[in-house]
């Protein structure tokens, strides 16, 4: 009887230890492992499109996600990488709310329909979809950045280098045909008709945002068709290592740490962390409402490499004329002042690459024609929309 008894309860024991381990186990979802939240506090999770450490987009995101950590008291935050858009996504969406994470970002173009979705289905926790248009005004809210500030300053570095050079073509690696891309593409081509007239920009679209192989290949192939200056709108530095390969100069994107070699002219980047942590604090307190947020360069989240506090100009920008680095730093001045932004930079006249006039002198886009491609949402329109190629750009227009 005494070893049937100590057999049932060592079977009942280990029954109890194997529940146990199971339901320590991390949630799964999709491939993905679904982190934990922490009790007492407010929990924040982050999707990021690619590896937390690519040296450029969702480098720059993790590392605001670690700054709001450290700025906001009382916060947890976990991460999740690698999260294709689309069906994926959205199941990796919906299993951090159904967690119980208070406040989810969401930190590329293609997830934006799969947060909206899972956003109406779990109406008290916040959804930030980062790029993009959509909103629903209550907990599913819509942020980005000027980026075609820095864009365009950086055009007038890229075409001060190429007339230096006496090599007046630039090139332009962009990732895929939406809005996001052709207006940085025509900020680019918009600064560097400033400081060289007579330059031209390819383009070269590669359908990824991070794969080191192909935005390699991508910018190799621009160099080798002529181009002297070449950008990229990927998440690798990639385009600086093969443009030090070649001779030339590359334009990093998206972290303040990608601009490495000597042959990147320089890079526009992110600085994320302000502006998560003022978001995070006002969710908290009840001021923040998820709407339309998109900011400039005098909200402290952007950047260009080389001209910002406690920076250099790099090994390419030290030769340039000084009236354009004098104009440069001005213009950039005056936007972190507030005093130009994203609808200077789109403003008229502006011609397009077929010789049609965009935009009248004295006019200025609106938002609604900087995000999106005619006509656009339902209730936000577009007017002049942003499905055109400006002056200098050789490339014929994708089909959205």
């Amino acid at each position: 009887m005494r070893k049937m008894f100590a057999r049932f309860t060592f079977l009942a024991l280990a029954a109890i230890l194997v529940l146990t381990a199971c339901g320590s186990q991390p949630e799964e979802v999709g491939g993905f492992q679904i982190p934990e939240i922490k009790d007492g506090q407010f929990n924040i999770a982050m999707v990021l499109i690619g590896p937390h450490d690519d040296g450029g987009w969702s480098q720059a995101h993790y590392e605001g996600l670690l700054y709001i950590e450290k700025n906001v008291p009382d916060v947890h935050v976990a991460y999740i990488e690698n999260v294709p858009e689309g069906a994926d996504s959205e199941q990796v969406f919906r299993a951090l709310a159904r967690k119980g994470f208070d406040l989810i970002f969401g930190t590329s173009f293609g997830y934006m329909d799969p947060m909206e979705t899972v956003a109406g289905e779990f109406p008290d926790t916040i959804f930030i979809h980062i790029s993009g248009y959509k909103s629903n005004t209550t907990n599913f809210g819509n942020l980005f950045g000027a980026m075609e500030d820095m864009k365009y300053l950086a055009g007038m570095l890229a075409g001060a280098r190429a007339k230096l050079d006496g090599n007046p073509k630039i090139g332009y690696m962009a990732t895929f045909p939406i809005p996001e891309e052709i207006r940085l593409g025509n900020a680019i081509a918009l600064g560097m008709k400033k400081t060289c007239p007579e330059c031209t920009m390819d383009v070269r679209w590669i359908n990824t945002w991070h794969d080191p192989v192909i935005e390699r290949d991508a910018a190799a192939s621009l160099f080798d068709a002529g181009a002297q200056v070449v950008f990229t709108g990927a998440d690798t530095p990639a385009v600086a290592d093969v443009a030090q390969e070649k001779g030339k100069w590359g334009i990093t994107y998206d972290w303040s740490g990608s601009c490495k070699v000597d042959a990147c002219l320089t890079a526009p980047y992110w600085n994320w962390g302000p502006v998560y942590a003022s978001i995070t604090q006002g969710v908290i307190d009840g001021t923040y409402t998820p709407g339309w947020d998109y900011f400039d360069a005098d909200s402290g989240g952007l950047g260009l490499y080389g001209f910002m506090e406690g920076q250099e100009l790099t090994v390419g920008m030290q030769d340039l004329p000084p009236e354009v680095i004098q104009e440069v730093r001005d213009t950039l001045d005056q936007m972190l002042a507030g005093e130009f932004n994203r609808f200077d930079v789109f403003s008229g006249p502006i011609n397009d690459n077929q010789g049609n006039l965009i935009i009248a002198a004295g006019e200025k886009f609106e938002q609604a024609d900087l995000d999106q491609f005619p006509p656009g949402a339902p209730g936000l329109e577009c007017g002049y929309c942003m499905l055109w190629w400006a002056e200098g750009i050789t490339a014929e227009l994708p089909t959205p």
